[in-house]
């Protein structure tokens, strides 16, 4: 790839013929209109029109075409493309970037699917979007956890503690030996429980425990809000001795997260709720690989992959497919931390470690830690001796003899995964 083009990857379907649908896609996004227009001249379209680089003939999957779909559907085939897009079309800036590969491209009726699957991005990104400032190196500094997997659990009940009620619950966690904690994405700052009322009753919490031990358990405050409010947020968890504050991604946008990034002071968790409304479907959207990029430009110093055995909708593959996404080297930017959630508990350590290949990673669980039998605390021991485990390489059944609390938790939870 040229250091001055864009390549972005989608899988379309349409009825006409595949290189005549691809044109018509990438004059859409980059030159033209439905005609040539006077001005649109054989200079500039050699300067700034989109080019085809590749089509890929695929299986096609037999789903109803998007509304609007002109054509015969028992033509339609579906298909990789690949397009290049000039850099000088938009610069290095991502929401001018998104406007030509996932702008008016989802509307075009002679595509009966179309997502957006990869981008391929040259250098000039990272000249303008500093990435993240903590990456992997930084939080396990400040969580004080040098080698392991990253165990970390969300605040349950979601929502409805009060304040002081949370400060408990946290002190109950740290005791634990818990490395992070974070707020829910729909604790935000509400009436019941702001976000001031929640600094206040936690980093005293965390602070003597630090205090005890050495170790400040790092705890993501939830600052999602307009974008006007991001700075004073982050400011107000930062004067309280935090070390970690939480957006939620798509709420605030790309835009958002990277005017936080460059005001930022302690790592930025990036959750992703809302990322099914963009991905979730096989025929319209955009892909998790694609998205991962441009978040990680922005700044996100860890990122929700959701785990094995989740609760939601994505397979095994899906999410190990992301994982590795998150774990690819991007521009040389620093390392984001794929943040495993979604069901996890201590009985999918050895599946996961085997399917990773690392303990780099943020593994949460909230029901598998608050819903432990013998309480939080014994959650969090259950994690970590079958992290702990996993990382040595003993088997499944050695790490259920050595760990009561990782038994109780399988009679609950269900059979370890191998």
């Amino acid at each position: 790839m040229s250091a001055q083009h864009v390549i972005a990857t989608y899988l379309i379907e349409t009825s006409l013929p595949l290189q005549h649908a691809a044109e018509v896609l990438a004059g859409e996004q980059s030159t033209g209109t439905f005609v040539r227009v006077q001005r649109e001249s054989d200079g500039i379209r050699a300067r700034f029109a989109a080019q085809v680089e590749s089509i890929e003939d695929l299986p096609l999957t037999g789903a109803r075409a998007l509304p609007g779909t002109v054509g015969d559907p028992a033509l339609r085939h579906r298909a990789r493309l690949r397009l290049r897009f000039p850099l000088d079309n938009f610069g290095p800036s991502i929401p001018n970037l998104l406007a030509a590969v996932a702008g008016n491209l989802f509307e075009i009726k002679e595509l009966a699917a179309i997502k957006l699957v990869d981008l391929d991005l040259p250098p000039a990104f990272a000249d303008r979007y500093a990435g993240p400032q903590f990456g992997i190196a930084g939080t396990r500094e400040l969580m004080s956890r040098p080698d392991g997997a990253m165990l970390g659990t969300i605040i349950k009940p979601s929502i409805g503690l009060s304040p002081d009620e949370l400060g408990e619950l946290v002190g109950e966690l740290a005791a634990a030996g818990v490395d992070f904690i974070k707020d829910d994405e729909l604790q935000g700052n509400g009436p019941s429980a702001p976000l001031h009322e929640r600094v206040r009753a936690v980093m005293p919490v965390l602070e003597r425990h630090a205090d005890r031990t050495g170790v400040k358990p790092m705890y993501a405050f939830n600052i999602t809000d307009d974008i006007d409010r991001l700075e004073a947020n982050h400011d107000l968890v930062v004067a309280a001795g935090g070390t970690c504050v939480m957006v939620c991604v798509n709420m605030v946008g790309l835009a958002g997260l990277e005017f936080l990034r460059r005001r930022a002071q302690v790592p930025i968790h990036g959750h992703r709720a809302m990322f099914g409304a963009i991905s979730r479907s096989d025929q319209v959207g955009i892909g998790f690989r694609a998205w991962q990029k441009l978040v990680r430009l922005c700044g996100a110093d860890h990122l929700h992959t959701n785990g094995i055995s989740n609760k939601f909708y994505e397979t095994d593959a899906q999410v190990l497919d992301s994982i590795a996404a998150v774990r690819m080297p991007l521009l040389g930017l620093n390392s984001t931390v794929p943040v495993l959630s979604s069901g996890q508990w201590g009985g999918l350590a050895h599946a996961t470690f085997a399917a990773t290949g690392t303990t780099d990673l943020l593994v949460l669980a909230g029901g598998g830690i608050h819903g432990h039998p013998d309480g939080a605390g014994a959650g969090v021991a259950s994690m970590r001796d079958a992290w702990e485990s996993a990382a040595a390489g003993e088997d499944v059944q050695m790490a259920l003899r050595r760990s009561a609390p990782l038994r109780r938790a399988a009679e609950l939870f269900g059979p370890v995964r191998v």
